[in-house]
């Protein structure tokens, strides 16, 4: 792993495959199997519940999002297990989220 050092304030917003259309996202880290973005969800935003091979944390910066009937807004942090279901995704509102998957 090399350093890494960024002004997430000077980066843009960019469209992304990972996500709906609408969805944003700034990369932050892109080493292999370790991936960390900021994801912007548009109000409105709809996500299917999937999985991944690997562990996936979610840190919400702004905003709201729903999953497994709760809701999480600034400050609130998921770690979800690999292999698991998780999801589906939405908010109202919209969110910036930091999402980082470890391989």
């Amino acid at each position: 792993m090399s350093e890494i050092t960024l002004d997430t304030n000077q980066m843009d917003w960019t469209e992304t495959p990972l996500y709906p259309e609408g969805a944003k996202i700034k990369v932050l880290r892109d080493e292999g199997e370790a991936l960390s973005v900021l994801l912007r969800m548009q109000p409105g935003f709809q996500l299917d519940t999937h999985s991944h091979t690997c562990c996936e944390q979610h840190f919400v910066l702004e905003g709201k999002y729903e999953a497994h009937g709760k809701e999480y807004g600034p400050g609130a942090y998921q770690c979800i297990p690999a292999h698991t279901g998780h999801g589906p995704f939405s908010s109202r509102e919209g969110a910036v989220v930091l999402v980082i998957w470890e391989g």
